[in-house]
């Protein structure tokens, strides 16, 4: 009896001190509609004095802001064992994250770099600086992850992608990419400025911390390989891996668990 008093207790002290999930709507003004996104607290969150770095996780085609929270609960631990906070913003189906050159309704580049920081950054106990700030992926994710840490290093002093379509040049028929970013003939130079594996060419003038990893199996493994060494090329400091997996959850529901530890450090080194 006394071991399940003790035990009834440890649980709900458990309970009452584990991560946190919220779950908001996000109006985008770009682009005139609303979108959810997953807000993940520590344990720790409701301390008096405390404020927390912040790492976005997006996810791949096909997903939307719940995927992480659903096919990996762990990243509730995570949240508690880094001691960040970790926000899934939503990018619609096939979005890839950009601000579409053809379709005034697919501003995510903006929305998510500017309009859902400036949301969390006002609505929760956040670090409000670059230096306190990561974003990563999956997939498609990967790809709009490094491409936002690009084009905005003002707001993300670390980026990272996991199994990323880096190349868009290789999918150019698939995945929806020509409705968001035009025909590949007539608006050729828009494919090439969108492309993280050109975009690296031109640095940041802030500079990015950067982790990049994708399976031996993955589809994207090739693509992975080119980036990689062209950023090696170009004398770009980063930190590449690769390891046994596909492109599934199995493999990222392992790989976020590198990331985070890598932000962490980031954020240590970095933080004020």
């Amino acid at each position: 009896m006394k071991l399940s008093i003790t035990l009834f207790f440890l649980c709900v002290s458990f309970c009452l001190h584990a991560a946190t999930v919220d779950t908001v709507a996000v109006y985008s003004a770009v682009m005139k509609k609303t979108r959810k996104c997953v807000v993940v607290k520590p344990d720790t969150y409701h301390k008096k004095g405390r404020m927390f770095p912040v790492v976005y996780v997006l996810h791949g085609y096909g997903g939307d802001y719940s995927n992480w929270i659903k096919k990996v609960p762990e990243i509730k631990a995570l949240c508690d064992l880094h001691q960040v906070i970790i926000v899934c913003p939503d990018g619609e189906v096939s979005s890839w994250y950009l601000d579409s050159p053809i379709d005034s309704t697919m501003q995510y580049e903006t929305y998510i770099a500017k309009e859902v920081v400036q949301f969390i950054d006002a609505r929760y106990k956040t670090i409000k600086k670059r230096e306190a700030r990561a974003i990563t992926g999956l997939s498609m994710g990967g790809h709009g992850a490094l491409l936002m840490a690009y084009n905005h290093a003002d707001q993300f002093g670390a980026c990272g992608s996991m199994s990323g379509v880096v190349d868009l040049g290789q999918t150019r028929v698939k995945y929806e990419l020509s409705k968001r970013i035009g025909d590949t003939i007539l608006h050729k130079e828009n494919w090439k400025k969108v492309s993280v594996i050109n975009r690296i060419e031109s640095p940041p003038s802030d500079s990015l911390v950067i982790i990049i990893d994708c399976g031996i199996a993955d589809i994207f493994i090739t693509s992975n390989r080119k980036l990689h060494q062209k950023m090696l090329d170009l004398k770009i400091p980063h930190e590449y891996t690769e390891r046994p997996g596909n492109h599934s959850w199995s493999y990222w529901g392992n790989s976020i668990s590198y990331h985070l530890l890598f932000f962490r450090k980031f954020f240590n080194g970095r933080r004020e």
